[in-house]
């Protein structure tokens, strides 16, 4: 199954996204994390979600892939922003609601999806998150591991934006430090996900910029009991930058929420592993 590519106007920018599956089955948007496009979300991981019944769509944030983008070191747009394209794309395919699958910085934006725009949240999964957004205090939980600090005081040096070999290996060495340690890191499917990336940018060093620039606003930790919407926390056992007590403390926070951790698991998009553990869930959600 072919996915369909859409271009969606809207807030004044332009958002690629790609759809899955029949349109009357139940919409799902997921929401990728910084540094990401919709093409971290492996076509195989979108097609299970679509045998159980899911209209899947996918997109590109701003900066990311092929939606509207800005110098990079320079985004003119903050956190809130992103809220609000979310909401703009299911108002561009014409739903009122869907169900909201969201990973790291994406789980933050569907965080604030969910209290601004509760109406247009029908089932929420928040993975690899923190309570409220990333960047705000939260000194009762645990800090980055110190091996991830250590990695952040080196800085890798850039490579040449213009040479595709080296930035997939810039992109593949800097998904390293975030994976789990117990299990050996799958070099290949990490390859071919950073190919996928690079291929599909318009501007890839603004793509692994700016979002990390991003301006999260006020913290909204103090909120998340507003949150009504059926809701799955899942939560890598060896994340590096939000360790396990982060996911558990926002299921905490989320009245009725459900929490799955992922053994094995760390700050990575959910790895093959995973997958019959995760989809099931995902698709249980909200029933």
């Amino acid at each position: 199954m072919r996915g369909t590519e859409h271009l969606i106007r809207t807030n004044g920018v332009e958002l690629c996204a790609e759809t899955f599956g029949d349109p009357a089955d139940v919409p799902l948007l997921l929401i990728h994390g910084a540094g990401h496009s919709m093409q971290a979300w492996d076509e195989e991981f979108v097609l299970r979600l679509v045998a159980g019944g899911r209209h899947v769509i996918r997109y590109d944030s701003r900066d990311a892939g092929r939606s509207t983008g800005y110098p990079a070191g320079k985004p003119p747009y903050d956190l809130r922003a992103l809220v609000a394209d979310a909401a703009g794309l299911l108002d561009g395919f014409r739903l009122p609601s869907a169900e909201i699958v969201g990973m790291s910085q994406g789980a933050a934006v569907a965080q604030l999806l969910a209290l601004d725009h509760p109406d247009r949240v029908a089932a929420l999964a928040l993975a690899s998150s923190t309570p409220g957004g990333p960047g705000h205090d939260q000194s009762d939980l645990p800090p980055i591991s110190e091996a991830l600090l250590a990695v952040f005081a080196e800085e890798a040096a850039e490579p040449d934006w213009d040479d595709r070999a080296a930035v997939v290996e810039y992109l593949v060495e800097g998904e390293r430090p975030f994976a789990a340690r117990s299990r050996p890191f799958d070099t290949d499917a990490v390859r071919a996900q950073a190919e996928r990336l690079v291929d599909h940018a318009r501007d890839i060093a603004a793509q692994v910029t700016n979002p990390y620039l991003l301006d999260a606003g006020e913290p909204w930790r103090d909120r998340l009991g507003a949150i009504t919407a059926p809701t799955l926390v899942l939560h890598g056992t060896e994340d590096p930058l939000f360790p396990l007590e982060h996911g558990r403390a926002l299921a905490a926070e989320i009245p009725g929420a459900r929490f799955l951790a992922m053994e094995q698991t760390g700050h990575e998009v959910f790895p093959r592993a995973v997958w019959d553990e995760v989809v099931p869930a995902l698709l249980a959600n909200g029933r």
